[in-house]
């Protein structure tokens, strides 16, 4: 794609993209391999997904990494998990700093490891007043239970019941002072949103590719970002084009 394109598709592209990063076990089932070397691939493909974001200036990127579920996952893959996500802050935090990638998370950190939670927050930390990209990580994060989170909150802070709204609620989500993402990414081919943003995705637009996790390259985003870019967003109501048919 030359230079002129690209800066003329980055003014329509979403700000802001969440995925669901669907695929390790069978990428690795196809190769023979173990997998935990399909979530080491899919780890490694989360690099250049964070490169690419920022070349396509995207300014939010959401990331399912871990949900609420996941823990009922054998014991041997959830270790391997969280020694995964360890090693990634350890390797890649000093660089992705220096390319100005802010970290955030969402979910709880209390279910994790006191070492590796103090990483996490470190890192966040570190990268908060970073602004090139903020790349969200949802780890232990379940959409269900992040609305329970929200409502707890409300309830403990006295909120009246005639002075909650949606915009309350927002503010009370692990999302808070996130935009809503524009566009949710699966991969893998599978057609549910498996308690992901349940809330902020009222009004996304979707797009599923069979394409496993680690086979996620920059020519697939950009995939998506071209369906993305060739759809009307109404957000509920009617286009101009719409509205001139109506009368």
């Amino acid at each position: 794609m030359d230079k002129k394109n690209n800066s003329i598709n980055k003014s329509s592209n979403p700000a802001h993209v969440a995925i669901i990063m669907d695929g390790n076990g069978r990428w690795a089932k196809q190769r023979g391999l173990p997998r935990l070397a399909g979530h080491q691939a899919g780890t490694e493909n989360l690099r250049r997904t964070i490169r690419a974001c920022v070349e396509l200036g995207i300014r939010y990127l959401t990331i399912y990494a871990f949900s609420t579920e996941n823990w009922g996952r054998p014991k041997e893959e959830v270790e391997g998990l969280l020694r995964i996500l360890e090693s990634v802050i350890e390797k890649e935090l000093n660089e992705l700093h220096k390319e100005g990638v802010q970290l955030r998370h969402i979910g709880r950190l209390e279910k994790l490891p006191d070492a590796l939670r103090k990483k996490v927050e470190n890192a966040i930390e570190l990268t908060k007043d970073n602004s090139t990209l903020t790349v969200v990580v949802a780890f232990n994060y379940g959409g269900r239970d992040e609305i329970g989170f929200a409502v707890e909150k409300l309830i403990k802070e006295g909120t009246k019941v005639e002075d909650i709204n949606e915009s309350l609620i927002s503010q009370h989500l692990f999302t808070a002072g996130i935009p809503d993402p524009d566009l949710i990414i699966r991969t893998s081919g599978e057609m549910r949103l498996s308690n992901f943003l349940i809330w902020q995705a009222a009004y996304s637009e979707y797009y599923v590719t069979p394409a496993f996790w680690p086979d996620f390259d920059k020519s697939e985003l950009q995939k998506a970002i071209d369906a993305y870019c060739q759809r009307s967003r109404r957000f509920g109501c009617l286009d101009e084009k719409d509205n001139e048919n109506a009368k």
